[in-house]
């Protein structure tokens, strides 16, 4: 057990007066006066104890006021009654790497986010965010959406502030200490860390040293450091490297994003990767890594030349092979070619009666497409899941055109613990509440205790499942039955409830 986790256990009793985490709730539309009572599922928290069946949670404003046993445990008189036997009740689950920032203006009741269990969102990844994050916070609190949010400051984002669009070298002293002013004065504002995004172009440039220097100011201000690193593919294990050595030299911990193994030449190589991340932790080193469950990544269509020469026909020749081929390669997004959306670079290419290298150049010169990219292997991914310092995340958000978006958390309960048995179901849902919670030092949430935020997921074990494909990659997942944020219902008989109860989180001080 963490340290972190074992502090949100000492402190449960005094969480009913804490608000360090929370921002001042926003304008609302519902009242929370009036107590709620679960009864009857059993509780899965993953705390140190066992399940316990035919629980009975009382819930008052936005907080768990009682945690009990059906007949142990008197139910007030008013209370609205839910009839929880059959189901599984377990904390709020803790999205630590989404998207959702770019969708909270058109759907703030996040439909494919609160239908999954997802109660809490760390947005501002892959290094670009909202800047200044205090705008940002007061933005969610002033017009709440139906979940929490936190939000990370982006290296890219500080980058280009200081530098505007001459990124594509390294930066200079005095442009690195100008970069640290702004991640000071994000951390200062709630951000929970710095996260970057060292693959993308923005990013790419960057020298280690520049990192670390950012991370530094972060962990200064009790942040960490989460990455998608520098390279996913065949340089992995040197990417990961880098990683740990920005997290060792900023004194700050390190979290690994979507840790995947990529292209064809790493294939089989989770284990490489999970023993260089241990041997990091045996020495000391706090390091972590969360990991969406489907052998598809979705990015822009350059990230497949890692070299950036997009009019090379050698290297883009390279780059198609390493990930298996123009077959495994979707157009999920393209604006200039509306019509190649939901087919695959060889479709295309054949349609087109042009090579899939020659058609790659055309969408570059073009202006690019998103594209998702089947490259990676069940094997790998297990190897991931079954570690027990990966927790699971979406890398998606609202309006996702990859499945993740949607169907990320029941597809692990449903296919991961039910169908595959990779994981147990207690240790999948450590890895989406305490665990997260605990990595993001979040105190009063992630646990069902006493005093602790009412963030809660109500689902059926037996039915669970993802419904989202990859042509169809915003269909709702089936099993969920109700969803509470901050003691409120978000989610219930299947559609959202229109409250909007969530807060904009800030970091602890």
């Amino acid at each position: 057990m963490s340290k972190y986790l074992r502090r949100i256990l000492s402190v449960s009793v005094l969480l009913s007066f804490c608000t360090s985490n929370s921002s001042q709730q926003g304008p609302v539309s519902w009242t929370t006066s009036d107590v709620v009572a679960i009864r009857g599922a059993t509780l899965i928290d993953k705390s140190g104890q066992p399940p316990v069946k035919n629980s009975l949670i009382l819930i008052k404003g936005d907080s768990i006021m009682k945690v009990g046993i059906v007949g142990r445990l008197k139910i007030p008189q008013s209370a609205r009654l839910i009839d929880a036997r059959g189901l599984v009740l377990a904390p709020g689950f803790i999205d630590t790497h989404s998207h959702s920032d770019r969708g909270l203006d058109s759907d703030p009741g996040a439909k494919t986010q609160v239908s999954q269990g997802i109660t809490t969102i760390a947005v501002g990844q892959d290094g670009g965010s909202e800047f200044p994050v205090a705008e940002f916070l007061e933005k969610l609190r002033s017009t709440p959406a139906a979940l929490n949010v936190l939000t990370f400051v982006g290296h890219a984002t500080v980058r280009s502030k200081v530098m505007g669009e001459d990124t594509s070298r390294t930066a200079t002293q005095t442009e690195i200490d100008q970069m640290k002013s702004l991640v000071e004065q994000a951390m200062k504002e709630g951000a929970f860390g710095l996260s970057s995004g060292l693959e993308y172009e923005t990013g790419k440039p960057a020298t280690t040293e520049e990192v670390i220097s950012l991370a530094q100011i972060a962990g200064q201000h009790g942040g960490i450091y989460i990455s998608h690193i520098r390279d996913e593919a065949d340089k992995t294990l040197e990417a990961l490297t880098e990683a740990i050595e920005i997290g060792r030299k900023g004194r700050l911990p390190v979290q690994i994003s979507h840790i995947k193994v990529g292209t064809v030449a790493v294939w089989g190589k989770a284990n490489e990767a999970v023993a260089l991340i241990n041997k990091a932790r045996q020495r000391g080193q706090d390091v972590t890594a969360d990991c969406y469950p489907y052998d598809a990544w979705s990015s822009t269509i350059r990230v497949l030349i890692p070299s950036g020469r997009h009019d090379d026909p050698t290297e883009v020749r390279r780059g198609l092979d390493d990930v298996g081929g123009a077959a495994n390669i979707t157009v999920v997004s393209c604006k200039a070619h509306p019509d190649y959306e939901f087919l695959t670079l060889e479709a295309i290419a054949r349609k087109e009666g042009i090579s899939p290298v020659d058609l790659y150049m055309k969408i570059v010169r073009d202006g690019g497409a998103g594209v998702v990219c089947t490259s990676m292997k069940d094997s790998d991914i297990r190897v991931f899941y079954q570690q027990p310092w990966v927790m699971v995340s979406s890398d998606g958000g609202i309006g996702s055109r990859h499945p993740r978006g949607a169907g990320t958390y029941p597809r692990v309960l449903g296919r991961f613990v039910r169908e595959l048995h990779w994981l147990t179901l207690p240790e999948a849902i450590r890895k989406m509440t305490s665990l997260p919670a605990a990595r993001l030092r979040l105190l009063d949430r992630g646990l069902i205790r006493k005093g602790f935020k009412a963030d809660l997921v109500l689902f059926d074990p037996l039915s669970v499942i993802d419904r989202a494909t990859f042509r169809q990659p915003q269909l709702i997942s089936e099993g969920v039955k109700s969803v509470f944020v901050n003691g409120v219902e978000v989610w219930s008989v299947g559609g959202t409830t229109g409250n909007r109860p969530g807060l904009a989180l800030r970091k602890a001080r």
